[in-house]
């Protein structure tokens, strides 16, 4: 069992997790950036997953 946690293992779960947590990390910046400036945005996932909805229709459109 020890065999499946060797470090090069470890360090490529790290380094995943980390690129895969950057879109979370960029909106929840964003909006601290919003409720320091006094603004209240409860929709900030409803953005994002219109902007996914939005550029994947656009490659499925433009074929790109």
């Amino acid at each position: 069992m020890s065999d499946v946690f060797t470090v090069a293992v470890l360090v490529a779960v790290g380094a995943s997790a980390i690129r895969l947590a950057v879109p979370l990390l960029l909106a929840s910046l964003g909006e601290t950036f919003g409720q320091r400036s006094g603004v209240l945005n409860l929709g900030v996932d409803g953005i994002m997953l219109l902007g996914a909805f939005a550029g994947y229709y656009a490659v499925l459109k433009t074929g790109n």
